[in-house]
C-alpha cells in the first residue's frame, strides 16, 4: 500500500495531477488494496465495480496500479468498443461489412498480420465519407461499381486521393476474400499518388458541410482557427492559454502574433467557458484539453481533432488552404503580404499567389469566385 501511495505521489507530480486527484486515488487505493494479499493483483472489473458511484478517479487509479504490476486487465479491447460504436453510425447496409473488414485489420489472420489501432482510425476516415455517398444510391457494398469508385475518388489529390484508395482497396479485399461482394471494383485501379490539382476555394457545399458538422465549441473553434488565422493542427494543439490576449485583443500562434478579431474572440470565450465547467481545476495550460489531458500538463492528442472534424469529413487542411487562398486572391497575390500575415515560407507563399494570379485573370472564369470570397 505504502509503496503504491508514494508512487502516485510521483506520477501526479509529473503529470500535473490537481490536489482533488492526489486526494482520489489515496482513497481508491485504499479501497482496492487493503487486505490484498502482497501477491495479489486487482481486475479491472473489479476496480470498476468498486469505484463506481465514489466520483473517485478510476483511469489515474489504474495508471499506478498497472504501473507496479498490480492490475490484472480483463476486459475487452477498447478498440473493439470503437469498432462497434464508429460503424454503428453507417448507413445499415454497409455497417454490417465495414465492421467485419475493420476487425480484420484489427485481430488478422493466418496470411494478414494484425493493424495498430491508428491504421484502423485512418482507413476509416478515408472510408465513412464514401460509404455515406454510397448510400445515397446503393443498398449495399455488393452493389457499387467501377464508377462509383471513380466518381468518389474523381475530386480527390496528393494524400487524399492515395489514402482514399488504399483503404477501399483493403476493404474491397476483404470482402473479395469472404465473399461479400461478387467482384472486386478496384481491380486494375493502381493507387499511385496523383499530382495535386488545382486548389479551389471552397465551395458552397463544403462550406454548410463545415458549418453543420462543427457544432461543439471545440470544433467550431479549431474551425475558426484555421479558417481566420490559417492555423495548422499541431498549432491548434500547441496553443497556450499563455498565447491569448483579450486586453489587447491579440493571439500567437505557432510564434506569429496575430489580431484576434470578433469571430475568433467568440470562439475562444465559448471553448473557455466549456472547459471551466467541466474542468475547473485543470493545471493544463493548453487552450485544448480533454478528459484524457485535464489532470496533466499535456497537449490533446492528434485524434482529439480527428474526432471532431477528420472522421467526419471535415479537413483543416482544407479551410486552412482557403484561408490562404482567399487571402491572396483579395490582396492581389502578394507572396510578401501572405508571408508577413500567416508566416509562411517563400516556395509555399509564391505557391498561393500563382494560384491566386490564375483564379484572377478574367478568362477563367472565376471573377465571381472572386467576388464571393472578398465577401466572406
Amino acid at each position: 500500500m505504502g509503496i503504491a501511495r508514494k508512487y502516485a505521489v510521483r506520477l501526479g507530480e509529473e503529470h500535473g495531477w490537481s490536489v482533488y486527484v492526489h486526494r482520489g486515488v489515496h482513497q481508491a487505493l485504499g479501497r482496492l488494496l487493503d487486505g490484498l494479499p502482497d501477491d495479489g493483483r486487482v481486475s479491472h472489473s473489479e476496480l470498476r465495480r468498486r469505484l463506481a458511484g465514489t466520483n473517485l478517479p478510476m483511469r489515474h487509479t489504474a495508471e499506478v496500479l498497472a504501473a507496479l504490476d498490480l492490475l490484472h486487465e480483463d476486459r475487452e479491447p477498447s478498440a473493439r468498443d470503437w469498432v462497434e460504436r464508429r460503424t454503428a453510425e453507417l448507413p445499415d447496409g454497409f455497417a454490417a461489412d465495414v465492421r467485419g473488414w475493420l476487425l480484420w485489420l484489427l485481430d488478422g489472420d493466418a496470411r494478414t498480420r494484425p493493424r495498430a489501432l491508428g491504421t484502423l482510425h485512418s482507413y476509416f476516415g478515408s472510408v465513412r465519407p464514401i460509404v455515406e455517398r454510397w448510400a445515397e444510391h446503393r443498398s449495399q457494398l455488393r452493389e457499387v461499381t467501377r464508377e462509383d469508385v471513380t466518381e468518389v475518388v474523381g475530386d480527390l489529390r496528393g494524400s487524399q486521393y492515395t489514402a482514399a484508395l488504399t483503404a477501399l482497396r483493403s476493404l474491397f479485399h476483404y470482402a473479395k476474400k469472404h465473399r461479400r461482394v461478387f467482384t472486386n471494383p478496384l481491380r486494375g485501379i493502381r493507387v499511385g499518388r496523383r499530382p495535386p490539382g488545382p486548389l479551389m476555394p471552397m465551395s458552397d457545399a463544403e462550406i454548410t458541410h463545415v458549418q453543420t458538422t462543427a457544432t461543439s465549441p471545440a470544433a467550431r473553434l479549431a474551425v475558426v482557427l484555421a479558417a481566420v488565422h490559417a492555423a495548422r493542427g499541431e498549432a491548434i494543439r500547441a496553443l497556450l492559454l499563455d498565447d491569448l490576449d483579450f486586453r489587447q485583443d491579440r493571439i500567437t500562434i505557432d510564434g506569429n502574433v496575430q489580431p484576434m478579431g470578433n469571430l475568433t474572440r467568440a470562439a475562444l470565450r465559448a471553448w473557455l467557458a466549456e472547459r471551466q465547467t467541466h474542468w475547473p481545476l485543470t493545471l493544463n495550460r493548453h487552450v485544448m484539453v480533454s478528459r484524457q489531458t485535464a489532470n496533466g500538463t499535456g497537449p490533446v492528442s492528434t485524434y482529439f481533432l480527428k474526432r471532431q472534424l477528420t472522421l467526419h469529413g471535415v479537413s483543416l487542411d482544407r479551410v486552412r488552404a482557403d484561408r490562404v487562398l482567399g487571402e491572396a486572391i483579395a490582396t492581389g497575390a502578394d507572396p510578401l503580404h501572405l508571408t508577413a500575415v500567416f508566416d509562411l515560407s517563400e516556395t509555399t507563399a509564391v505557391k498561393y499567389a500563382i494560384l491566386a494570379r490564375q483564379l484572377l485573370v478574367p478568362s477563367t472564369g472565376f471573377m465571381s469566385t472572386l467576388r464571393q470570397s472578398s465577401c466572406r
